[in-house]
């Protein structure tokens, strides 16, 4: 199939790009990358009149990495690829190239945006589970001016955010995690590209030599990306002498997985617990290695 006919609008500035989402509202949809959007206009499961491409605009750093002393910013316009290869982002921000090697294939993330990817809303997708993890903020931009929404804030249900139907997001801002933090990503897929059966990303800080803090979010498992605390499980305790199978109730009954034709939900429960244990014995052992 091909999609319903739209009008196609190449604004060269975020200016001109809110103008018209101010003129055309929910008729409108924004183009980045396109790798979700464009399937779902073909299957026309979508008909905008109105398709306003944002790839021409140069001179609002929409293309750029930045790594600052409390987050990483992302512009609307950086491609998966391009934030996976990113020395500053990286080091930084390690989760998030252990994230962005697991979305879809290279074809995909070299085309792919990050920004766009959260602005999606699928909880199947990798990167809303990063956002809510790192409590990222993201800017969006509007004819009435800027706001910030926290990411715990921004999504709204399965596909949905808070944004408004005349904003732009221009950016998406991932924290940096505390000092003695450790990352880790970890999914599983019938085959590497395809989407998860389930995911999770965990995050694990230590001080003083005990866990302070273990939290994770989720892929594919979920309605929303959400963060599940874990502190009151194995906070207090050295990582090296945690049975990290003390866990798995409060995992298996914080999510609420759907049945299709990949897996069953108990399936996709009894696999989420798994991979959260492994991600976090992994994040243990990654803070060991850096601290030998």
């Amino acid at each position: 199939m091909k999609p319903a006919p739209f009008i196609h609008h190449a604004p060269t500035s975020v200016e001109e790009a809110v103008a018209v989402l101010a003129q055309v509202g929910h008729d409108g949809k924004v183009l980045a990358g396109g790798q979700s959007l464009i399937p779902v206009l073909n299957m026309r499961l979508a008909q905008p009149g109105h398709l306003i491409d944002i790839n021409a605009i140069t001179a609002d750093a929409l293309d750029r990495v930045e790594v600052r002393d409390d987050c990483v910013r992302v512009g609307a316009l950086v491609r998966h690829a391009a934030l996976e290869r990113d020395g500053g982002g990286r080091h930084t921000l390690p989760l998030l190239s252990q994230a962005l090697r697991n979305v879809a294939h290279p074809a995909i993330r070299n085309r792919g945006t990050t920004v766009g990817s959260i602005a999606h809303a699928d909880a199947a997708g990798e990167m809303p589970s990063v956002a809510v993890l790192t409590e990222a903020v993201i800017e969006a931009a509007s004819t009435r001016g800027t706001r910030e929404i926290a990411a715990a804030d921004f999504f709204e249900g399965p596909l949905e955010t808070t944004l408004a139907a005349d904003e732009l997001v221009v950016a998406i801002r991932f924290g940096r995690m505390p000092g003695g933090t450790s990352t880790f990503f970890l999914e599983s897929a019938r085959r590497h590209g395809d989407y998860a059966l389930a995911g999770v990303a965990v995050a694990l800080t230590v001080t003083d030599g005990v866990v302070s803090k273990a939290r994770a979010s989720f892929v594919s498992v979920t309605d929303v990306p959400d963060v599940l605390d874990l502190t009151s499980v194995v906070g207090g305790r050295e990582p090296e002498g945690i049975d990290w199978a003390a866990i798995d109730d409060a995992v298996q009954a914080h999510v609420d997985p759907q049945a299709d034709i990949h897996a069953s939900a108990d399936y996709r429960r009894a696999l989420v617990g798994e991979l959260t244990k492994r991600a976090f014995t992994q994040a243990a052992a990654t803070r060991e290695d850096r601290s030998a």
